[in-house]
């Protein structure tokens, strides 16, 4: 039996303590003070979790207390759930750089009460139509994939033409009053939250790294976020005038300022001048899509509901179809068959993202992928006792590159009518590709980095065509009513987040906030766009199976017998970020959950 790895959060400080002369006490190196003493007690639900936020007349949950609060203002100012989710995210983009921003793209869910139906916004960007897949193959030179910095991996942002396109349908406030809060923020500063300050502080490590293996214009981004050569540190006042003034010009002047007008030409020149093939007509080309969300029924009444390609989305509901062939209940959750039968389920979907998952504008997902007829199928070729060494859907050879922890922020807010909105965002790896538009005060996405470089690939680098995206919202319903927003951040996390956040409400009834703050699984490994293996040798394809200190150690050692290659992981990065928000059909009451993993907030009035 192989022993597991443990990755600590931090190396534990030597502390000498007090010796007495005259004692056999021996100095001893003192433990983190986590692993000193353990967490109190409560009086009702599990020890480890905390109580859900309850309120009836809106709700929001975002990663930053700060945003969650100005979502809150805009609905008690008289905005509704979409008002809020835009003001929200925009003040996101300037609390949390290091997950989203204005330079990155945008995907939503939102359900109407009005019409009782499900919304869909893809608003993802593309690349330059002026540059081919021999054009990039000419830049890369003798690399075999996009690099994660400088101009290669950047695509349209899709953000702002988000934002405007779910408020051209269902906003209420003028947009200018709702990136009002955001703007004097930026301008007056606000103080950096603890995880975000180091996520800055590893930024610029990252950042400092790359720029010796890459050349790419970052003096600007330094200029923006790390004054002085350092990141700002958890406590200290942060101020983004730039950014600040962007948001103001879209204010007054619309979407056009961005992506036809002043902002746009500023983006554009800034872009060719350091080697894009980006043109004010890319630029002014960009539009983001109404999509339908597609569900999948688990049990008892649930239904997961996620958007389509090119995001990872239809992996969840592949999982939801392949796991319903099993009653995980029959097991404790902590136990070896539920976290092996929800891994060999997120290893069959995944063989199928990175084969056929695309731009649907270039590529058409098979439309069986989703039946319960092919859940089935898959769920059949898992073996009960141990685990499979290869899953494919056929002949892969080049796969797009799905795992990472990728930077993101997802949010949710419901207001009083029931209108209710699930919004995630990003810029993707680290906080993007490391170049910062003069004087914008943001940082343009490294979301092509995900475009495969085997021609014949579905998700193929091609002339203005949206790359693999890994973010994706999520809704979840009850007995065919509207019952949970959903989102877990954090790359090739997500669909399977989703999944044992369902499993957690569904099959073992925890509330919203024990769902998130359960100890998590994260599967990974695989193909990657180089056709090379990540993960041990000795496992080909079968990847890593990453679980927290709350799985027990009975359970960690059954999946290694059972061949799965295991490390425990305490720092809590790489499984995610949740928010959800609840609503109850009869008394519209909401309850929120946010995750402790991260700096967030739910709160409501």
């Amino acid at each position: 039996m192989r022993v597991s790895r443990l990755i600590h959060s931090a190396a534990a400080a030597a502390l000498a303590l007090t010796v007495s002369p005259t004692a056999a006490q021996e100095v001893q190196e003192a433990k983190p003070v986590e692993e000193q003493i353990g967490g109190g007690g409560r009086p009702v639900g599990a020890n480890w979790s905390r109580s859900p936020v309850i309120a009836q007349n809106g709700m929001a949950a975002t990663a930053h207390p700060l945003a969650t609060q100005i979502a809150l203002q805009i609905l008690k100012d008289g905005g509704n759930a979409v008002d809020a989710a835009i003001a929200a995210n925009a003040a996101l983009g300037l609390m949390e750089p290091t997950g989203n921003g204005i330079g990155g793209d945008l995907f939503a869910i939102i359900y109407d009460p009005k019409t009782d139906k499900l919304y869909g916004v893809n608003g993802s960007g593309r690349s330059p139509a002026g540059q081919s897949y021999a054009d990039m193959m000419e830049k890369l030179g003798n690399r075999n994939r996009i690099p994660s910095v400088g101009v290669l991996p950047i695509t349209i942002p899709g953000t702002v033409d988000g934002w405007f396109t779910m408020h051209e349908r269902f906003g209420s406030k003028p947009m200018s009053d709702i990136l009002a809060p955001t703007v004097t923020y930026a301008r007056e500063g606000h103080p950096v939250a603890p995880v975000i300050a180091m996520y800055l502080a590893g930024g610029l490590r990252s950042y400092t790294r790359r720029k010796e293996m890459f050349e790419f214009e970052f003096e600007n981004a330094k200029a923006t976020y790390f004054k002085n050569g350092r990141a700002p540190q958890a406590g200290e006042i942060f101020k983004n005038p730039d950014l600040g003034n962007t948001l103001e010009t879209i204010g007054r002047e619309g979407r056009d300022a961005f992506y036809k007008g002043s902002l746009a030409k500023v983006m554009v020149d800034y872009l060719q001048r350091n080697g894009s093939a980006f043109t004010m007509e890319d630029f002014a080309n960009h539009t983001s899509d109404w999509v339908d969300p597609a569900c999948a029924s688990y049990r008892d009444g649930f239904e997961l509901c996620e958007l389509p390609p090119n995001s990872q989305g239809f992996a969840a509901l592949q999982m939801v179809n392949i796991l319903k062939n099993v009653d995980l209940r029959q097991w404790e959750r902590g136990s070896a068959q539920v976290l092996h039968y929800i891994t060999e389920a997120k290893r069959l979907a995944y063989a199928d993202v990175a084969r056929f998952y695309a731009d649907p504008d270039f590529f058409a997902l098979p439309a069986e992928l989703l039946t319960e007829e092919y859940g089935k199928g898959r769920f059949a070729l898992i073996d009960p006792v141990k685990a499979t060494p290869v899953f494919q859907p056929g002949t892969i050879e080049v796969e797009p590159k799905l795992e990472g922890e990728g930077d993101t922020t997802y949010l949710t807010v419901v207001d009083g009518d029931g209108l209710m909105v699930s919004l995630i965002q990003s810029n993707y790896r680290g906080m993007g590709g490391g170049m910062v538009p003069d004087g914008l005060g943001f940082m343009f996405q490294d979301r092509g980095e995900l475009y495969s470089l085997d021609p014949d690939h579905p998700n193929a680098y091609g002339p203005a065509k949206r790359p693999f995206h890994t973010i994706i919202p999520a809704f979840v319903k009850k007995d065919g009513k509207p019952f949970m927003t959903l989102g877990l951040m954090g790359g090739g996390m997500q669909p399977q987040g989703h999944v044992q956040v369902l499993i957690n409400i569904a099959d073992y009834g925890m509330n919203v906030q024990e769902a998130g703050d359960a100890a998590r699984l994260n599967h990974t490994g695989g193909r990657q766009p180089t056709n090379t293996l990540t993960g041990p040798v000795f496992d080909g394809e079968l990847g890593t199976l990453n679980l927290e200190p709350g799985i027990p150690a009975e359970t960690i050692e059954a999946l290694e017998a059972m061949g799965h290659d295991v490390r425990v992981v305490t720092n809590g990065i790489m499984f995610g970020g949740y928010q959800a928000i609840k609503r109850d059909p009869e008394t519209g009451v909401l309850t929120g959950a946010t995750e402790m993993r991260k700096d967030g907030q739910a709160s409501g009035f």
